[in-house]
C-alpha cells in the first residue's frame, strides 16, 4: 500500500491527473489502486468513484448509494470525488447520459483547477470512458490495459471502439507480453508496465496469522480472488488424492458461474480452508504462511493475456511458486514451477515443499525475480511520462 504523504510537495509542476476508474477507493485493490496511490507522490490526482445508478439514489427500495457529491482529500494523497445522486450513471436517453458523465469529468477538473493545476492529465482505465476525452480539453491522455475485456475463454477480434481510444489517446500503458503483442503497435507511444508488487511489504516477515496457525503443515495456498477462472476441478482433485495436504484459499469468491458447486465440494473437504476476504495490509502475512504459492488457472485466451498481481507478491515472499502454464509465468521457470496435468501438479507440489526448493539461493533466486517489478519504480516510469 502506499505511504501517505503530502502529494503537494512533490508536484512535477502544476499538473493534476483525473483518474477515471471502474471501482470504488475503499474496496477490493486492484492495480489501478497501487499505480494511482503512488502517482499521488507526484502530481494532484482525483479519484472519481464510479457513479451508481439513478435508481439507487431516487428509490427507496433500492440498495441506497451515497448520494451527497463529496470530495475526500488526501487518502493516501489521492482525492476521492463522489458524483452523488446529481451526477448518477444514466443510459438513456442517450443524450442526458453523455452530458452527466461530462459534467463528472468537468467537476474533477475543478478540482483540480482549485488546487492551482493548468496542465491536465486524464488516465483512464476501461474502453468505457473514452467519452471523457470529449468531455474536457486535456494536455494529455492515457489508456492503461490491464485485462483482456473481452473475458472470452476464446481469442476474439479486437473491439473496434477500443482500437479507436488506443489510437487517440496520447499514450497506451500494458501489462502483459501478450496484450503487448496483440494491441502494443497501434498506439507508437506504448509501453509494458506490468503489475507489481510493495517489495518491502511482501519481503519482510510477518507474524503468522491467529487463524492460519491451526492449519495443519504442508499448506498449498491460493490468495486473490476466488472466480471462474481457476482450475477448481483440479483443486479438488489434488485435495481427494493428497489429504495429508492442506489447502487454503483466501480472498473473496467472485463469480463462478458453473463452478460454484466444486468450490462446495471444495468447502466439505476436510483438507480444504476457505478463509474468505482479508485486509490488504494482511496479506503479505498469509502469503507468508503457505509452504507453496499456487497459480491454479485454467489457461485459456483470458488468461493468457494476464499478468497475475500476485505474481509477484507470492515471489517477495520468497514461498515457492506452482503455475499453470499461463503465457506470463512461461519465462520465468527459474522462479515458478510450471505444472499443466495433475499429475505434474502433484510432483511440483511435493518438490516445492523438500528442502531443495527452500534453500537461501533459491529464495533470494524468487526475491530477486520480484524486486525487479517494485510498484515505486514501475510507476515512475508513468510518472516520467505523465509530467513531461
Amino acid at each position: 500500500m502506499p505511504t501517505k504523504v503530502d502529494s503537494r510537495k512533490n508536484l512535477k509542476g502544476k499538473t493534476g491527473v483525473i483518474a477515471l476508474v471502474p471501482d470504488r477507493w475503499n474496496g477490493i485493490w486492484m492495480p489501478r489502486h497501487h499505480v494511482v496511490g503512488r502517482l499521488a507522490r507526484h502530481f494532484e490526482v482525483v479519484w472519481v468513484e464510479p457513479a451508481a445508478g439513478w435508481r439507487k439514489y431516487w428509490f427507496p427500495g433500492e440498495a441506497r448509494a451515497k448520494t451527497i457529491q463529496s470530495i475526500q482529500p488526501e487518502v493516501f494523497g489521492v482525492t476521492l470525488f463522489n458524483p452523488g445522486r446529481w451526477l448518477p450513471e444514466l443510459y438513456r436517453p442517450k443524450i442526458l447520459a453523455d452530458w452527466i458523465r461530462s459534467r463528472r469529468v468537468a467537476r474533477a477538473r475543478r478540482i483540480l483547477e482549485k488546487r492551482g493545476c493548468d496542465r491536465i492529465v486524464l488516465y483512464l482505465w476501461r474502453p468505457e470512458f473514452a467519452y471523457a476525452l470529449d468531455s474536457i480539453e486535456a494536455d494529455f491522455s492515457c489508456y492503461h490495459i490491464d485485462d483482456e475485456y473481452s473475458f472470452s475463454v476464446n481469442e476474439q477480434a479486437s473491439d473496434p471502439h477500443e482500437i479507436a481510444l488506443i489510437e487517440r489517446v496520447d499514450m497506451v500503458v500494458i501489462h502483459s507480453r501478450k496484450l503487448l503483442e496483440k494491441k502494443g503497435s497501434i498506439n507508437p507511444n506504448t509501453i509494458h508496465v506490468p503489475n507489481g508488487v510493495d517489495f518491502a511489504a511482501y519481503q519482510t516477515p510477518a507474524s503468522e496469522p491467529e487463524d492460519m496457525a491451526s492449519i495443519p503443515r504442508p499448506r498449498m495456498g491460493y490468495v486473490g480472488v476466488v472466480k471462474s477462472q481457476l482450475d477448481l476441478g483440479l483443486m479438488l482433485q489434488l485435495a481427494i488424492e493428497k489429504p495429508e495436504w492442506s489447502f487454503v484459499l483466501v480472498g473473496p469468491i467472485g463469480y463462478l458461474g458453473s463452478k460454484a458447486d466444486i468450490l462446495d465440494r471444495l468447502a466439505e473437504r476436510p483438507n480444504v480452508h476457505i478463509l474468505g476476504n482479508r485486509q490488504l495490509n494482511e496479506l503479505p502475512a498469509y502469503m507468508q504462511a503457505m509452504d507453496v504459492c499456487m497459480m491454479c488457472y485454467d489457461v485459456c485466451d483470458y488468461t493468457n493475456n494476464i499478468y497475475p498481481l500476485k505474481l509477484n507478491e507470492y515471489l517477495a515472499t520468497g514461498r515457492p511458486v506452482v503455475s499453470s502454464p499461463i503465457d506470463s509465468v512461461l519465462e520465468l521457470d527459474h522462479v515458478v514451477r510450471i505444472a499443466e496435468s495433475p499429475e505434474q501438479w502433484v510432483v511440483a507440489l511435493e518438490e516445492a515443499i523438500q528442502g531443495e526448493r527452500n534453500r537461501p539461493v533459491e529464495i533470494e533466486s524468487r526475491q530477486q525475480q520480484a524486486s525487479l517489478h517494485d510498484w515505486d519504480a514501475l510507476v515512475q516510469k508513468i510518472a516520467d511520462k505523465f509530467g513531461a
